[in-house]
C-alpha cells in the first residue's frame, strides 16, 4: 500500500482565483505518424499509406498550482500529448496555449524564452541523466544554460540548496549518476528540474520504474515542492493508486482520445465512463470486500486500424448501434465531468 501525505487545498476564494486562470490550455490536439511502408514497397506491394492517429482531438485545461492526470493504458497516446506539451513533438493539428500563448509548432528559437517554465521529469533516472558528469554539473547545466546565476561559487551554493530540496547531501554533487539508487537518481532528476526556477512539470511516470516504497517518497517530494514552489503539474501514469493521491483532476484516454475527465474523488467514487469502471475495478480487492468486479475484457484494437465509430464499442457492454458509427464527444455532465459516451450522456 503506497502511504502518501494528503495534499492540502487552498481556501475557496484562492480556489476560485485559480480556476479563472488556466495555466495550460489544450484544445483539439492531434498527432498523427506515419507509420507506411517504404514507397517502393508500397508501390510493389500495392499497400496504402498507413496513418497512426496517436492524438486524436484532445482538450483539456490545467490551472495554476493543481495536478491534472493522464491515465490510460499503454499505447493510449498519454506520453505523447506530454511530449506535444513540452515540445519534443509538433502537434499535426490543433493548439496549446502557455499563459495564453499558443506554443504549438513554435520554432527553437521561438519557444526558448518559455524553456526554463516548462520542464519535465522521465520515466527513467539513469537513461535522462548524462553518466559521464558529476551530478553537481548536471544540476548545474541548467543555471549556466538561461544565465539564472552568474559566478561559480554563487552556482555551486545554489546546486547544493537544490540537493537538500531534495533530500540529498551537498557530498551527493561529487558523485557519478551510476553511484545511486532509482529513487536517488530520479531526486537527481528533480533538483535538475528546479534548477531552471520552472512553473509548469510535465511527470512522465516518473515513479513507474522505482519499487513501491520508493514511490511513496518521491511523490511526497513532489507534493512538498509543489507547495513550496508553487508548481503545476500535468502527470502520466498508468497506476491508478499513484494518481488517486497525487491529482486533482483526470483525464482517462483511449486509443488517443480522452474519454472521461471528472475531479479525481468524483471519478474514483463514482466513475461515468464504461472503460473507467473497468480500470477501476481491476485494481485488487486488498480489502477483500467480496464486492462482484468485472475485469478489463478484451485487448486493445488496432490503433492503426481501429473500429468505426466509438473505439471502445468492441469491448463496452453498454454499446448500441449509435456507438458503431459516430464517435462520441466530451460533453459536461454534474460533479464537473466531462463524459464521452452516448450511453451516459444521450
Amino acid at each position: 500500500m503506497i502511504e502518501v501525505q494528503n495534499r492540502v487545498p487552498g481556501t475557496r476564494e484562492e480556489n476560485a482565483a485559480v480556476a479563472e486562470l488556466p495555466l495550460l490550455q489544450v484544445s483539439q490536439l492531434k498527432r498523427y505518424f506515419d507509420v507506411s511502408a517504404p514507397f517502393l514497397n508500397r508501390l510493389i506491394e500495392r499497400q496504402p499509406v498507413q496513418i497512426l492517429k496517436a492524438v486524436d482531438d484532445v482538450s483539456f485545461q490545467i490551472c495554476k498550482g493543481e495536478t491534472f492526470s493522464l491515465v490510460g493504458e499503454s499505447g493510449c497516446g498519454k506520453s505523447t500529448v506530454a511530449k506535444l506539451v513540452v515540445g519534443l513533438y509538433a502537434p499535426t493539428g490543433g493548439s496549446i496555449a502557455y499563459e495564453g500563448v499558443n506554443i504549438a509548432g513554435l520554432g527553437r528559437k521561438q519557444i526558448a524564452p518559455l524553456r526554463s517554465r516548462i520542464q519535465m521529469i522521465f520515466q527513467d533516472p539513469y537513461s535522462s541523466l548524462n553518466p559521464r558528469w558529476r551530478v553537481k554539473d548536471i544540476i548545474g547545466e541548467p543555471i549556466k544554460a538561461f544565465g539564472l546565476i552568474e559566478g561559480k561559487d554563487a552556482i555551486a551554493r545554489r546546486v547544493e540548496e537544490l540537493l537538500e530540496y531534495v533530500k540529498l547531501t551537498p557530498e551527493d554533487g561529487e558523485k557519478y549518476p551510476h553511484e545511486f539508487s532509482g529513487g536517488q537518481r530520479q531526486r537527481i532528476s528533480i533538483a535538475r528540474v528546479l534548477a531552471s526556477q520552472p512553473q509548469f512539470l510535465v511527470c512522465d511516470e516518473p515513479t513507474s520504474a522505482l519499487d513501491v516504497s520508493v514511490q511513496a517518497q518521491i511523490l511526497n517530494l513532489m507534493l512538498d515542492l509543489q507547495r513550496e514552489f508553487k508548481l503545476t503539474y500535468l502527470f502520466i501514469s498508468h497506476d491508478l493508486a499513484v494518481v488517486y493521491h497525487i491529482s486533482d483532476r483526470v483525464g482517462i484516454m483511449y486509443l488517443g482520445r480522452l474519454v472521461e475527465v471528472a475531479p479525481v474523488k468524483t471519478l474514483f467514487g463514482r466513475p461515468r465512463h464504461p472503460y473507467t469502471r473497468m480500470l477501476l475495478e481491476a485494481i485488487p480487492d486488498i480489502e477483500m470486500t467480496g464486492k462482484k468486479r468485472t475485469a478489463v475484457g478484451g485487448e486493445v484494437p488496432n490503433p492503426i486500424n481501429p473500429p468505426p465509430g466509438c473505439a471502445f464499442h468492441p469491448r463496452c457492454p453498454l454499446s448500441n448501434e449509435r456507438c458503431l458509427t459516430e464517435i462520441p464527444v466530451l460533453k459536461p455532465i454534474e460533479d464537473d465531468t466531462l463524459v464521452a459516451c452516448f450511453a451516459v450522456v444521450k
